[in-house]
């Protein structure tokens, strides 16, 4: 893994943050991984939202989340799963639909799965109307954030769900592909979005039930 980070661009804060969220890391990790590659997947998270070039308040923060996902993939790829069934969201902005599956899977399926999305061309922020219609379902997904995919995540599914991005989605072996021809809400209103809300809740709810989960 290529790491363009380089600690002279980053401000006194942005260095200080990092240092922090690599300790936080360090100390969930222990045991699992030691502190050079918790250290290189942090700088590797950084550089993805720092070249983005749009995403500049947050960046240690969302580096340190996005580092923590690819982390625990990547513990389940070397041997640590717990059984779980895990479900990869795709879309191509990571703003949308991807993430209306993956709030609608994590309320349903609740421990009893795990649950990542990502974009092929993510975007800087989600929909705010797509947060909107979600949160009329009762379910809150204002924390989450566009990111990339990455081989450690794609190789830690168990089921990929992909919607509209095409040849873009890589395809691994031993992985169950699902493509949902679903309706982009990007740019609509709110009233437009709630039936692509509506059906994604349909076809995660059917999901589960052929995942042979129960839903919470």
């Amino acid at each position: 893994m290529t790491s363009t980070y380089k600690r002279g661009h980053l401000t006194i804060d942005q260095q200080v943050a990092l240092d922090t969220a690599a300790r936080r890391l360090s100390d969930e990790f222990a045991g699992t991984f030691g502190a050079e590659t918790i250290a290189r997947f942090l700088q590797a998270s950084y550089d993805e939202f720092a070249e983005n070039g749009r995403v500049t308040n947050f960046l240690p923060l969302l580096a340190e989340r996005f580092a923590r996902q690819r982390l625990h993939a990547l513990a389940r790829v070397e041997g640590g799963s717990d059984g779980r069934p895990v479900v990869l969201f795709l879309c191509v902005r990571n703003a949308g639909r991807s993430q209306m599956a993956l709030g609608f899977f994590r309320a349903l399926a609740g421990q009893n799965a795990l649950a990542w999305s990502g974009g092929s061309e993510f975007a800087d922020e989600i929909s705010p109307t797509v947060v909107a219609a979600m949160a009329e379902r009762g379910i809150d997904i204002s924390a989450e954030f566009p990111k990339p995919w990455t081989d450690e995540v794609f190789q830690a599914a168990d089921v990929v769900v992909t919607m509209g991005c095409g040849d873009a989605c890589p395809v691994y072996p031993g992985k169950r592909y699902l493509d949902w021809e679903l309706g982009d809400p990007a740019g609509k209103g709110l009233a437009e979005v709630r039936p692509i809300r509506d059906e994604i809740e349909r076809r995660v709810r059917d999901l589960l039930a052929q995942l042979n989960l129960p839903s919470v």
